[in-house]
């Protein structure tokens, strides 16, 4: 199939919370095309990979999408939920106002993973991904982090609404990030207002 720099409309479907693990494979197959270059870092390793999204599938609020062209998988974003006693910000190395990190259980979605096949990239998948997966969030905002050398996510996400809220490192044996928070309050008055497509204003490898 030929393919040329046109948006293409991909065919998404959520993943069930329950069944999560039976997506494994298929899940694994695109993380280990798309980080290629960095399987060999414990931290990105395969397992330690689905160590998490197995981790984060089972928090509450947990959602996931995946993105189809014809039988081929070529992305997918998934995030959930923070609790009231997450300790998301505990990494977080700028100075950042202390009311911006308290958390409720029902505040923030942190959006985990959103990544594309590099063959499908530049088509505007990885948004409709994104807008997929927190069109219906009921929270105030969502969080994500992004590799600092990411530049092309990075500019992305500005471009999409994201604002920089500091340098944060999740783990001792993680990479430092860049933490990114989007203001969901205005897009859901928006679609409140013009019939559900707030969010289509409004994440990534892809």
């Amino acid at each position: 199939m030929e393919l040329d720099e046109k948006i293409l409309a991909v065919r998404i479907r959520k993943l069930k919370q329950e069944s999560f693990h039976e997506y494994r494979d298929e899940l694994i197959e695109v993380y280990e095309e798309v980080y290629a270059g960095q399987l060999d870092d414990p931290f990105f390793s395969s397992e330690t990979y689905w160590s998490r999204l197995t981790a984060y599938a089972a928090r509450d609020g947990f959602r996931a999408v995946a993105g189809k062209v014809d039988e081929t998988l070529v992305g997918y974003a998934l995030g959930y939920t923070l609790p009231a006693e997450s300790r998301w910000w505990q990494g977080l190395r700028s100075a950042v106002d202390a009311k911006a990190l308290i958390e409720t259980g029902t505040r923030t979605f942190a959006l985990n993973e959103i990544m594309v096949r590099k063959r499908w990239r530049r088509r505007g998948i990885a948004r409709q991904l994104h807008d997929a997966l927190i069109e219906e969030a009921s929270e105030e905002r969502a969080t994500l982090l992004v590799l600092q050398d990411n530049v092309a996510a990075q500019a992305a996400y500005r471009s999409w609404g994201w604002q920089m809220i500091g340098e944060l490192q999740p783990f001792d044996d993680a990479p430092v990030y860049d933490s990114m928070i989007l203001d969901l309050t205005e897009s859901q008055q928006d679609g409140d207002a013009g019939g559900g497509q707030g969010m289509r204003r409004a994440g990534q490898r892809g």
